[in-house]
């Protein structure tokens, strides 16, 4: 590799270093958590924004653009809002809704046209990672009309992808990046279907597969029942994700996003390529994913024990 090549992002790198100060802190959910009333912990959140905050990830991802507008790395983070955005305009054209409140931001797709695009069927129109997801989506909800069938198909293609782009790279964060999401995704998936009852046909459309999780042998383990399934991931390097699922879905997912924070937290300490870039985006997303979380605790009367449980790992 060459050393232009290398400090391609120095700059960017530098910049977000500088602005890991502005992240939410171990220490400010402690306080958030801690506060004793909701307009105690609106106080304590403003004062961080105060001094700079990032309020949206919409905003997180214009910061990243400004120092690396074609990184092809980075433009895989968007990958989920992307499908799941044709998943939110998919349903509008066969319902006649609005899919605005739906959408997730940021995202590499453009929002206005979506829509139009599906209903005309003008697939060339979208960018080359969704436009084939796309046209099998709509043919298959459009001759179903069965919205869970079209969904599965989308969530399936969107790990596939994202495994397959990261492999394009060559990058070895975002290749393990990828990795951990679509074992996150076949396994909830797997033990979904598992649970409903649901049969090869749908499962063969529904998960993906990857390097540590064949395809066959996950499909056939949970057509077998949860028991089979669990015994089957015990026997892959995630077995300690499996346990935390035969326990508790919640627990499972906690442990999904602590082990991207925990892939982040090493590409922190890189002074030059896109992985710390990358690494600042997830953390940023993962502090907002824990203010999201604490908002609902509280709003449900959840005690101290349970909230903090439920707080995902941070890396400042």
């Amino acid at each position: 590799m060459s050393f232009k090549k290398e400090t391609k992002y120095a700059d960017g790198v530098a910049a977000v270093k500088a602005m890991e100060s502005t992240l939410l802190t171990a220490g400010d959910i402690e306080q958030l958590i801690s506060a004793s009333t909701k307009a105690e912990a609106e106080s304590l959140l403003n004062a961080k924004r105060g001094s700079g905050e990032a309020l949206s990830l919409e905003s997180v991802w214009s910061f990243l653009q400004d120092y690396a507008p074609d990184c092809a790395e980075l433009k895989l983070l968007l990958y989920k809002n992307d499908f799941h955005n044709l998943k939110a305009a998919l349903k509008a054209v066969i319902s006649g809704k609005e899919p605005e409140r739906y959408y997730l931001r940021p995202t590499l797709l453009e929002l206005d046209t979506l829509s139009g695009i599906l209903l005309k069927k003008d697939y060339p129109a979208l960018p080359e990672h969704i436009r084939d997801t796309a046209e099998r989506a709509y043919e298959l909800l459009t001759r179903t009309m069965d919205g869970q069938l079209a969904d599965s198909l989308i969530d399936s293609a969107a790990v596939s992808t994202l495994l397959n782009d990261a492999e394009r790279t060559g990058n070895d964060f975002m290749i393990k990046y990828a990795e951990l999401t679509e074992a996150a995704a076949d396994i909830k998936t797997a033990y979904r279907c598992s649970v409903m009852g649901k049969n090869t046909a749908f499962l063969e459309l529904a998960v993906a597969g990857g390097k540590d999780l064949e395809k066959d042998q996950l499909i056939s383990a949970a057509l077998s029942g949860t028991e089979s399934l669990f015994e089957y991931l015990d026997t892959t390097p995630y077995s300690e994700a499996a346990a935390l699922l035969k326990r508790s879905p919640v627990a499972f997912e906690k442990w999904c996003d602590d082990a991207v924070m925990e892939l982040a937290e090493s590409a922190r300490l890189l002074s030059f390529g896109s992985e710390p870039l990358a690494a600042y985006y997830i953390a940023a997303e993962t502090g907002l994913k824990n203010l999201r979380i604490l908002t609902v605790c509280r709003e449900s009367g959840a005690d101290r024990e349970t909230i903090t449980e439920r707080m995902r790992r941070l890396y400042v």
